[in-house]
């Protein structure tokens, strides 16, 4: 695959990842700009590479985070829980929805959703509800605060995100904003909810590397995963950096832009 869609491709998925915006529907677009020739398989192990990427980043950015939960699962099963063990068990809890709807929903989503018309609308109809959520949520609940049914609404509202152009950081954040919780507090939650998503992803995409035999894709695969991860921490940084001070309305202004000249461009037939 030549090197400079295998930047792009780095780029977009690195910088998208992690911002409310929706990584899968800029990836699809990207794809279609592109206009490459490369096999829908190839795409697929390309894409889940560049996901790997994005995963090295969110685990060494949050690495204290998974410190706490990995130590905090033994201290649970010594019978000795901390706030570690709490925080490992509503990720996984959070997680759970969506393992049960990408099982169930895969072949609905891969065949009938990834067109540029879904994700225009989703880009704009989610983009709409960030902002709305943004505005009415408090600022007061942090993560030590959660509760079950917290963490599950999260993971409900997470299962959205199979549909390309929702943004599953977008949507993830747009539930934590309407439970009241701090907009750092929320993102946090989010990316730490992208850990197992990513991971399970980026197994499958491993195991058809592996599979097909081809180095020269397992060889682009890494290029790519090594791009997405530099781009993925400088946006995570900034973006925690961001809602320190800031709110989530630039993303929201974003997506409403971007939805609206996608669906201009669709409904005058150039697209």
């Amino acid at each position: 695959m030549p090197l400079l869609h295998l930047f792009v491709l780095s780029l977009v998925q690195g910088i998208t990842e992690f911002l409310p915006i929706s990584s899968s529907g800029h990836l699809v677009l990207t794809w279609e700009a592109l206009e490459s020739n490369v096999p829908e398989h190839d795409q697929l192990i390309v894409d889940i590479a560049v996901h790997v990427g994005t995963l090295a980043a969110v685990c060494g950015y949050f690495w204290r985070d998974i410190w706490d939960m990995l130590t905090g699962v033994f201290a649970g099963l010594a019978g000795r829980p901390t706030a570690g063990t709490r925080l490992a068990i509503f990720v996984v809890l959070a997680t759970l929805p969506v393992i049960v709807a990408g099982f169930l929903l895969k072949d609905v989503v891969d065949d009938l959703l990834r067109s540029a018309q879904v994700i225009a609308w989703t880009t704009l109809g989610f983009g709409l509800l960030l902002y709305v959520a943004d505005k009415a949520g408090a600022q007061m609940k942090r993560i030590p605060e959660m509760r079950w049914a917290d963490a599950l609404i999260i993971g409900m509202m997470q299962v959205l995100a199979l549909v390309p152009g929702t943004s599953r950081s977008g949507i993830t954040m747009t539930a934590g904003r309407l439970l009241g919780y701090d907009r750092r507090e929320a993102a946090r939650f989010s990316m730490l909810l992208a850990i197992p998503a990513i991971a399970g992803a980026g197994t499958l995409a491993g195991l058809d590397v592996y599979e097909s035999g081809n180095l020269a894709l397992g060889l682009d695969a890494l290029i790519a995963a090594a791009m997405a991860f530099v781009a993925a921490w400088i946006a995570i940084a900034l973006l925690m950096r961001w809602l320190a001070v800031a709110s989530f309305t630039p993303f929201v202004v974003y997506r409403i832009a971007l939805g609206g000249l996608l669906l201009t461009l669709i409904y005058t037939g150039v697209l």
